[in-house]
């Protein structure tokens, strides 16, 4: 109970301060936090050597459940630029509204969302746009907008970073559509319901066990469906993620004859992690898929 109660008390003591957010950090650089880690490779990339950028999700952790440390809200408070995802992170939400509502860019309209139309999660906002590395190009540009607002010395320079990540986005864009084209089976059974993006944008259909977020269990007609799916489809391979126990898969995986392989959602990178940073992980993600879905 104290975990959730100490930082509405720093919010409401902050609020009582007034403080202004100042725009650079201590060593002259411009201070930007990002809610989790894809949003801070974007602000890193974009922002280059003019900026310093804090993560508030650690390496490796499930963004979805973040709780904030009054540290955290005071870095929220005083940083140039937050950047975040709203209605993905309901204590970041609160905290920016509280004390970010000036200087926090909400990159939801950059990244243009989805809704789901079936499954589990129906009619609900699916999060996860940067399994589409043209969304989080679009996101790169929104950030650099917002960076020279807040350093228009910089301006320049951050646009051209962005460009710079928009290019490199671009390749890897064509690195996995060109992998994936031949792909015998389209069919992408995963953990939770986070490959939204990625399939659209490569030309697959996601069947997830459970909804948008791992850490709700699936319910028994809902594995029952996806036995059948897996049956029906001759699916050969079914997908374990590195944020989420991969106890479920390998059950259905052992019910079905299909074998286990893992995906990165590149919440968050960490030593764990495949490779040191996104493009790294995308492509790990690809050499995976290209063994799962059968692609010669």
């Amino acid at each position: 109970m104290l975990r959730r109660v100490l930082p509405a008390l720093v919010l409401g003591t902050l609020a009582l301060t007034g403080c202004a957010a100042p725009t650079r950090s201590a060593d002259s650089r411009v201070h930007v936090v990002a809610a989790f880690y894809p949003l801070a490779y974007a602000a890193q990339q974009v922002g280059g050597d003019r900026v310093t950028v804090e993560t508030l999700t650690k390496p490796g952790g499930e963004p979805h459940d973040l709780e904030l440390l009054p540290r955290q809200i005071l870095d929220i408070q005083d940083a140039a630029l937050v950047v975040h995802l709203s209605h993905f992170q309901p204590a970041v939400d609160a905290a920016v509204a509280a004390h970010a509502a000036e200087h926090s860019l909400d990159v939801a309209e950059s990244a243009d969302l989805l809704t789901l139309t079936e499954g589990h999660d129906h009619g609900a906002v699916d999060p996860h746009f940067w399994l589409d590395p043209t969304r989080l190009a679009a996101v790169g540009e929104a950030i650099a907008d917002r960076l020279a607002q807040a350093d228009p010395a910089g301006a320049a320079a951050y646009r051209a970073n962005a460009a710079a990540f928009t290019a490199q986005l671009t390749t890897l864009d064509a690195e996995v559509e060109t992998g994936l084209a031949t792909c015998t089976n389209r069919d992408l059974v995963t953990g939770h319901s986070a490959f939204g993006y990625f399939a659209e944008r490569y030309g697959f259909t996601q069947e997830p066990i459970s909804g948008l977020s791992p850490d709700l269990e699936p319910r028994a007609s809902d594995l029952a469906h996806v036995v059948e799916f897996v049956r029906e489809h001759d699916v050969r391979t079914i997908y374990a993620e590195t944020i989420a126990s991969p106890l479920i898969t390998q059950a259905l995986a052992r019910e079905t004859g299909a074998r286990v392989a893992v995906l990165d959602t590149v919440e968050g990178i960490s030593d764990e992690s495949a490779a040191a940073d996104y493009p790294g992980v995308m492509r790990a993600n690809l050499a995976t898929l290209r063994l799962g879905q059968d692609c010669p």
